[in-house]
């Protein structure tokens, strides 16, 4: 391995081309800073996009192994993306707020963390955001939504599928409203309209879907920030006095160690390697790991406890129609989050569209059919299958981390090693979610019902911001407490993980970061 000798300098690094990442590029490009944007992964172009179950799995994880242990893992592979775009390509656009009692859960409850703002105070970033990428919704059908401008654009249609479910929460006295997404229902700031066939997951080649290759990137990229791929940060270097740093020393694509200084450095790839990549760039005034004097990197990692609900019914549903995030929402009963042994908010996000196989296909909903009794139940489902998926709310908590494994990468940096657990009082809210979501499919008249496997749905914290440096890693515009021109975006920024899909906080935050 070969290091380079020189040093270019830019105004500021921007580490990692996602959701977060793009939005800091483009705004400080376009406010006449010079931007690099290191990205680990390969390019991607909207036209190389292709709507296919295969091409879904190629934008998932592609970087070194994570390790995962605990009992509910985070999911690595499956919730972070890899190249240009990073998770925001695959997303499926569900963008509902956090709510504001998201804010305060130990102040309220004497659980986690709170945020060292509110909900206010992120309130016109998230209403900047909506009103640049457009946002598909009904603002009065939503009653649980906190206050916020009306959304840009009309409600995405509801299917047949949506139809079926929705009669069942309505006979069990809940109610569900079009679901927020990210997703033009007609054509918006020269994207167009959806086309409603169910490939959000496979990157959206028609750019109807708010993925950053057509919203916060080509801003960036029109305003002179300079995009390099397949360029892997191994660490983050500091001056002398270890309170500021300098640049990066990255891995390019030939394997040679080059160095890019700057005057400011913004760490947002995804959680889990953002927190990475602060513990590897440990020196003699950082034993321990880039602003971890407090022991606290890594720590608070998160993950919505999420379960699928499903069930075949007799009219045909059509689901491969629709968003893959979903036609409605429910939120009934956000708000109360505590009850004696149970802890957490809850959403539904209903009506999914489904294709036949792969990682959220039809077959794997079902792996005890085999054999000749998987082709009846396939050509039944195809037409009458209809599903749903409950978000839990996490608990952050100090124990649940990510640490430097043993073990390297081909590069020689640490593969991350990520522990997650869940308690009693999180698998009782999950529980209990799910036997109402049973309940409610048996009330929209399904002759059959089943529930998948938990999982761990979204990865949030291990760089959590508050208002102490005793107690957190970051403040409240995302500046590292123990280096001055060091800052953070995205998820692991969050110190309580809500019960709402991340993307749209995270950008908003990156929006508030720069003010």
């Amino acid at each position: 391995m070969s290091v380079s000798l020189l040093d270019e300098h830019v105004d500021l690094i921007v580490v990692g081309a996602g959701a977060a990442g793009c939005v800091v590029a483009a705004t400080a490009a376009k406010a006449g800073k010079m931007v690099t944007l290191l990205e680990a992964g390969p390019p991607r172009q909207l036209q190389d996009l292709t709507s296919s179950q295969i091409w879904a799995r190629r934008l998932k994880w592609g970087g070194a192994p994570v390790l995962e242990s605990g009992n509910l893992p985070i999911g690595h592979g499956f919730n972070s993306g890899f190249g240009t775009g990073g998770s925001a390509l695959h997303q499926f656009g569900v963008w509902p707020r956090l709510h504001e009692n998201d804010f305060k859960v130990y102040s309220n409850h004497a659980r986690g963390l709170d945020w060292p703002i509110s909900y206010q105070d992120l309130r016109p970033y998230y209403d900047r955001i909506q009103a640049t990428v457009g946002i598909s919704g009904d603002s009065r059908a939503e009653k649980w939504r906190p206050p916020a401008d009306d959304y840009p654009l009309p409600p995405m249609p509801v299917f047949e599928q949506g139809k079926t479910i929705a009669r069942g929460f309505a006979n069990e006295g809940l109610a569900t409203a079009p679901i927020p997404v990210a997703i033009n229902s007609t054509s918006y700031n020269n994207r167009p309209g959806c086309l409603f066939d169910g490939w959000c997951d496979a990157g959206c080649p028609t750019g109807a879907l708010a993925n950053p290759l057509v919203t916060y990137l080509p801003v960036a990229l029109s305003n002179g920030c300079q995009l390099v791929n397949h360029a892997t940060v191994k660490r983050i270097l500091h001056n002398k006095a270890g309170d500021r740093v300098v640049g990066v020393e990255y891995v390019d694509q030939q394997g040679s160690v080059r160095r890019l200084m700057a005057d400011q450095v913004v760490l947002s790839a995804f959680a889990v390697q953002n927190a990475k990549l602060l513990l590897q760039s440990s020196s003699d005034k950082h034993p321990a790991g880039l602003s971890n004097h407090n022991d606290l990197v890594g720590r608070y990692l998160m993950t919505h406890p999420a379960t699928s609900v499903y069930g075949l019914f007799p009219n045909q549903t059509m689901p491969h129609l629709g968003p893959t995030g979903g036609q409605l929402i429910c939120q009934d009963g956000y708000a109360d989050k505590a009850k004696p042994g149970v802890f957490g908010s809850y959403q539904w996000l209903i009506a999914n569209a489904l294709k036949p196989n792969d990682l959220l296909g039809i077959a794997n909903t079902r792996p005890d059919i085999i054999g000749e009794s998987l082709q009846p139940f396939m050509q039944k489902a195809a037409k009458h299958m209809g599903n749903m998926v409950c978000i839990g709310e996490d608990i952050a908590q100090a124990e649940n981390r990510v640490t430097l494994s043993s073990r390297l990468d081909a590069n020689g940096i640490p593969l991350a090693s990520t522990l997650h657990n869940i308690g009693a009082e999180t698998i009782t809210m999950n529980e209990n979610a799910v036997a109402q979501g049973l309940r409610v499919f048996r009330a929209a008249g399904a002759q059959e019902v089943w529930q998948g496997a938990r999982f761990g749905m979204h990865i949030m914290g291990g760089t959590v911001m508050g208002s102490d440096p005793a107690t957190s890693v970051a403040d409240s515009y995302g500046r590292c407490h123990e280096l001055e021109n060091l800052y953070l975006a995205g998820p692991g920024l969050f110190p309580s993980s809500g019960a709402v899909n991340p993307t749209f906080t995270l950008q908003a935050l990156a929006e508030h970061l720069l003010g």
